[in-house]
């Protein structure tokens, strides 16, 4: 089974829109009898994703640190848990997991698992790529940010090498779809 992971926000105080387009990509993750690999929290876009890829029919994997299980904040739609010490095993775990990654927004916490992914794959330890889902062109500024490294040098070779960008849904599941 082809399993997605998502990096995404746990906030609850965000546009409407996010979680419309999270709610969108969970029912297409579902109906098409995919894997859902998150982080398994019960907020935000990801509990959003968890409840829509559940209820259409998909498998729900969550990565949860020992730290939101102790809160009380494991969502209840994860088929599966796996439960990690900490931040730095649940990235190792999501990205064993995941055949291809998703950053839906978010904060903080998405950056550093989207870099941890990327960074990983420059020193050739992988080779899954990264999409950035760009919604309400919300990824604009980091996408240039990253160009930037490469004019000034600061990286090798041009980090598009390592991850997709989509700018609507249509082209996230164009994206989604191609093989490995």
């Amino acid at each position: 089974m082809r399993s997605i992971g998502i990096f995404c926000s746990a906030s609850e105080d965000i546009d409407k829109l996010y979680f419309q387009a999270t709610h969108l990509l969970g029912h297409w993750i579902g109906s098409e009898g995919l894997r859902l690999v998150c982080g398994g929290a019960d907020l935000g876009l990801m509990e959003c994703i968890a409840q829509a890829t559940r209820q259409s029919g998909g498998e729900v994997l969550g990565v949860v640190p020992t730290l939101l299980e102790e809160k009380g904040q494991v969502s209840r739609y994860c088929n599966h848990i796996i439960y990690t010490h900490d931040l730095s095993d649940r990235k190792d775990i999501l990205l064993r997991e995941s055949d291809i990654l998703v950053a839906l927004p978010g904060g903080l916490g998405t950056l550093d698992e989207v870099f941890h992914v990327l960074a990983s794959a420059t020193l050739g330890y992988h080779s899954k790529r990264v999409v950035f889902y760009n919604v309400n062109g919300f990824y604009d500024k980091l996408l240039a940010a990253l160009d930037e490294m490469r004019m000034r040098s600061f990286a090798r070779k041009p980090l598009s090498d390592y991850y997709d960008v989509a700018h609507t849904f249509e082209e996230l599941i164009l994206l989604l779809k191609q093989p490995n």
